[in-house]
């Protein structure tokens, strides 16, 4: 593409552009970290309700005729504990909205805010602290060598066998094949995603097997 001056990503994140091609042809690279901030935050509370009320599965099992009200009960949203992995602009704004469920709200990031800590009462933690002591773990980090795999066997298997993990961020950051072995043996009590390693995923892709996923 040699007439190519700009690549302007719509998104937070620039993890697809070959940054190294792109600086070597002398291209500039731009993106829009608040385009869509507001949109994920709400679709991150969306999956959070969805997978501890059981909601996509109540749909499914309805509009097929069947009344199963006490097979979908749930969990509780309202003053459980929310671990936000990256306060970043989406993180934040995730903080701001589950201050609604009067949830305790602890952070982890790679920088501590400790402006938000005031502004917004959340508490900055080490990952392992975090993963822990959330009812659910939400992830809003860059795809980065630093981020990618950070959700692995060992960062799961410290989790509590009734949370929740929730990934609206980048595929890779999570360790599929450790997940599925997370949700499969029920190490967790479920997971929401809304991203995955290779995009989009086969008919083959294993967390399509599992009851206590929504994807």
């Amino acid at each position: 593409a040699e007439e190519l001056k700009i690549i302007a990503r719509h998104g937070v994140s620039v993890s697809n552009v070959d940054l190294k091609a792109a600086t070597e042809k002398g291209i500039i690279v731009t993106h829009t970290p608040s385009a869509n901030a507001e949109a994920v935050a709400d679709f991150t509370i969306g999956l959070m309700l969805s997978i501890a009320r059981h909601i996509p599965e109540a749909h499914a099992s309805t509009i097929r005729g069947r009344w199963e009200s006490r097979k979908f009960v749930g969990s509780d949203v309202n003053g459980k504990v929310l671990g936000i992995i990256g306060l970043g602009t989406i993180g934040t704004i995730v903080a701001k909205r589950v201050k609604g469920f009067n949830m305790r709200v602890i952070y982890y990031s790679r920088t501590r805010k400790r402006h938000l800590e005031e502004e917004l009462g959340v508490e900055y933690v080490d990952l392992d602290t975090l993963l822990r002591e959330a009812d659910f773990v939400t992830l809003h980090v860059d795809l980065t060598e630093e981020t990618r795999g950070m959700i692995g066997e060992r960062e799961l298997s410290l989790m509590k066998r009734t949370a929740y993990l929730i990934n609206t961020a980048r595929g890779p950051v999570v360790d599929e094949a450790a997940l599925y072995k997370a949700l499969k043996n029920c190490w967790i009590a479920g997971a929401a995603v809304d991203v995955y390693g290779v995009e989009p995923p086969g008919m083959d892709y294993p967390l399509f097997k599992l009851d206590n996923v929504v994807v």
